[in-house]
């Protein structure tokens, strides 16, 4: 039972690579996919309460984990059902892709449960690697091959990452002589006064800043979720985040507030993440860039969570970034679902949507009113209490300018609803929508709504899951 959600992802990759070797239609490799991606949930599900350990205590079994498998197994099923037309995706290549969407979802899965850090860099390997083979599949458009520009940055990006946080690992085991994270945490508590602490931790963090999209490792951001399928892109902006969360929670755990200048320098990545993301975003014409800077945005303001240091605040960020998860899904369900044959979608390209797509155009005001961070969705209160967790730990300037650029946000947010609502369809066609997108359509505006005006259920979850790293 403590390896069946993984067990269950190691089988769907198995039943797709057997379905690569012979030429099956598309539909029925979708259905097979979708399939597997439920198999995986209710899996996941079955085992949130199991705890115990593996490899050798390598491998955490435990609420916290749990609870992030359940969201990545929930993520992946969603982008699974309402990318049900795969327009963006070569069709020879469709088995493949979910192969390694697959092996891509198992490595974000054993990432939660690592508590080693070669088991965090083997996890974060083959989580990273099926992406960067999934960003080029994209099928030849109108873009020129800017998918095979999108790869090799997320691929040079990805190693530079990757390097730094080796480099920090061999730092921390130097410092500490193991690789455990329970025993690193004892280590290293005398030692933040140290230059080559500070560098070590800075530097393993550097690894999650990239998942994450947190200055300064963001500027792959932009051109890969542009050169990227939407529903490539839809997977890169969700389900890696919500992994890169839960090791960043394990990983600044171990610092524990002690260490004044990580907590500067996590303090300006923040910021300047939020500044900068917000600043870019605002003139941006294609969605998919607008909401890559708004996501190095968000990113920022997790971290005002993290920067906490107390189990309330991680609970949280873990709070939310199950909001962002739901609030992107929607935004990129319209997106997939108006795109045209796989192309990339303009913000006036939604022009009258209201009457194109009644209950798209309502999706996508949902989503963004949430990540705007107006009440009562889901995005309002994480934001409010992600600051109310700062100012109560003294950090009234960073709760300032977090406001401040929660304010820069709402303008582009609510501009592309304004193209959405206020502007007349100009002769395009009304947008086909499935029974399975209506369904995945309603569910996210619901828990959106619920989640934002009742959180208490899920933070006292988040909190009895955070509890566990103390």
């Amino acid at each position: 039972m403590l390896f069946l959600p993984e067990l269950t992802l190691l089988g769907a990759g198995l039943v797709l690579f057997f379905l690569s070797l012979g030429q099956p239609s598309n539909g029925r490799v979708k259905t097979v996919a979708i399939t597997l991606a439920a198999v995986t949930f209710f899996a996941s599900l079955l085992c949130l309460r199991s705890e115990g350990f593996l490899f050798y205590s390598a491998y955490k079994v435990d609420l916290f984990s749990q609870l992030f498998k359940v969201l990545i197994a929930f993520g992946t099923l969603a982008l699974l059902i309402f990318g049900a037309k795969d327009s963006g995706i070569k069709q020879k290549t469709q088995p493949e892709y979910y192969l390694f969407l697959f092996m891509s979802v198992l490595g974000l899965m054993m990432l939660v449960s690592s508590v080693e850090m070669m088991a965090i860099f083997v996890s974060l390997e083959l989580s990273s690697f099926a992406v960067y083979i999934m960003v080029p599949m994209r099928k030849t458009s109108e873009e020129k091959g800017n998918q095979v520009e999108a790869g090799i940055k997320y691929l040079l990006f990805g190693v530079m990452a990757t390097g730094l946080m080796l480099f920090g690992m061999s730092y921390i085991y130097g410092l500490t002589g193991t690789t455990q994270l329970p025993l690193i945490a004892e280590r290293l508590a005398d030692m933040y006064t140290q230059p080559a602490a500070i560098v070590a931790v800075m530097l393993v963090l550097a690894g999650f800043f990239y998942k994450l999209a947190l200055f300064p490792l963001h500027f792959w951001v932009p051109d890969v979720y542009e050169g990227a399928s939407n529903e490539t892109t839809a997977f890169i902006a969700t389900l890696p985040k919500i992994a890169a969360v839960a090791v960043l929670i394990r990983i600044v755990n171990l610092i524990s507030g002690e260490g004044q200048a990580i907590v500067n320098v996590l303090m300006f990545c923040a910021l300047a993440s939020m500044f900068y993301g917000n600043l870019s975003a605002l003139v941006q014409k294609d969605i998919k860039r607008l909401l890559g800077y708004s996501s190095i945005s968000h990113a920022g303001f997790i971290l005002v969570g993290l920067l906490t240091f107390t189990p309330l605040g991680y609970a949280t960020a873990i709070y939310y970034i199950t909001g962002y998860l739901l609030m992107n899904l929607a935004c990129f369900l319209v997106i997939c679902t108006v795109s045209e044959d796989g192309k990339n979608v303009a913000i006036e390209d939604l022009a009258g949507l209201y009457k194109r797509a009644p209950i798209l155009s309502l999706t996508l005001i949902v989503g963004l009113f949430g990540l705007a961070g107006i009440p009562p969705f889901v995005g309002f209160t994480g934001k409010l209490m992600l600051l109310l967790g700062a100012f109560n730990q003294g950090h009234y300037l960073l709760v300032i300018l977090a406001a401040f650029n929660t304010a820069i946000a709402i303008y582009y947010y609510l501009s592309i609803i304004r193209i959405t609502f206020c502007t007349d369809p100009e002769e395009r066609q009304a947008v086909a929508i499935g029974g399975a997108t209506k369904i995945i359509s309603i569910f996210l505006m619901i828990a959106i709504v619920v989640m934002g005006v009742f959180p208490s259920t899920f933070i006292s979850m988040a909190s009895k899951a955070v509890t566990l790293l103390m």
